[in-house]
């Protein structure tokens, strides 16, 4: 059956996951109000937007409540990298914890759907792995990376109040780390630092000894997770996985990069930031079970796509992947 035409709310729109949320929500017909308060989003990322007669963009800020007419909401405002959200950390749980409250809220009064952007960080450094969804983690409530982890454990329980306490019709998606075109060259994340570096021709910072793994989801996986995890019926009101269970150690990611850009950057190392996980991977069985789904993207693929946007953002030429 042909799927209606939706009015859909995305906040944190102009971000590295909004905008490519924005672009496949139009291409399959939907209206879009794209909410940003370009904290960490960018403009720069749905200006070719801006003149589609589906697209709007509207500056606000999710700790404040927005009176609009939606059918559907997908809640992924909030800075996501640990240099943003540490950079200001009573904003980044104010944001996670009111705009879940704000949105809920919205979503409450217009009987519409929604669906928040959790993350793997509400597992902490996980004791279970890979991690499934009814692991409860192993979280530091005071550490610095805190701000982030419990502004999203949080907002999930605010979520599933919502879903108990009023019937609001919740989706919550675990994401895991992801990664393409889009990303901010300078946002902290492992992939985003690697690329960068070997591009310019730098050293490699690698953290602790290279050993501790990471899964690495490319970004139209991410989205196709998320769209069907918004449309989906049965048991979606439970949190649900969305990333690639394909794992690396952040080593293996060093020399992968290096390999592919050519660029014969020497590997460094430093010590561990505090409460760094040491194992991270997604076991996505209720994904696959719910939504039939799974990445399709492995990640040297991913990185091909994504090493050439790097390079234009820094104003580099882009190598010839080898």
């Amino acid at each position: 059956m042909k799927r209606a035409h939706k009015r859909v709310l995305v906040t944190g729109g102009a971000g590295f996951l909004g905008s490519h949320l924005c672009d496949r929500l139009l291409a399959r017909g939907d209206d879009v109000l794209c909410v940003d308060n370009f904290f960490t989003g960018s403009r720069d990322n749905v200006l070719h937007l801006l003149g589609h007669p589906r697209f709007e963009l509207m500056r606000h800020d999710v700790t404040f409540p927005l009176f609009v007419e939606v059918d559907e909401i997908y809640n992924l405002a909030c800075p996501a990298s640990p240099v943003h959200y540490q950079n200001n950390p009573v904003q980044t749980i104010k944001t996670a914890v009111h705009g879940a409250i704000n949105m809920l809220g919205l979503a409450k009064r217009l009987n519409a759907r929604i669906l928040q952007a959790s993350t793997s960080e509400v597992y902490g450094d996980p004791t279970v792995h890979p991690q499934p969804e009814d692991y409860r983690g192993n979280v530091n409530p005071i550490g610095p990376r805190s701000c982030y982890d419990e502004g999203k454990r949080c907002a999930e329980t605010l979520f599933f109040d919502y879903h108990r306490q009023n019937k609001v019709d919740i989706r919550v998606a675990r994401i895991f780390n992801t990664y393409g075109p889009r990303m901010h060259p300078n946002d902290g994340r492992v992939i985003s630092n690697f690329v960068t570096q070997a591009l310019r021709g730098e050293p490699i910072t690698l953290f602790g000894d290279g050993q501790q793994t990471r899964s690495f989801c490319y970004v139209d996986d991410l989205i196709d997770g998320l769209m069907r995890l918004m449309d989906a019926e049965g048991e979606a009101h439970r949190p649900v996985n969305i990333g690639n269970p394909g794992e690396f150690t952040i080593r293996e990611l060093a020399e992968l990069v290096v390999r592919l850009t050519g660029t014969g950057s020497e590997l460094v190392y430093r010590p561990l930031p505090t409460d760094d996980p040491m194992q991270r991977c997604p076991d996505i069985t209720r994904a696959e079970r719910l939504l039939g789904w799974a990445p399709q993207v492995p990640l040297e693929q991913g990185l091909r796509r994504t090493i050439p946007y790097f390079a234009e953002a820094l104003g580099l030429e882009a190598p010839a992947l080898a």
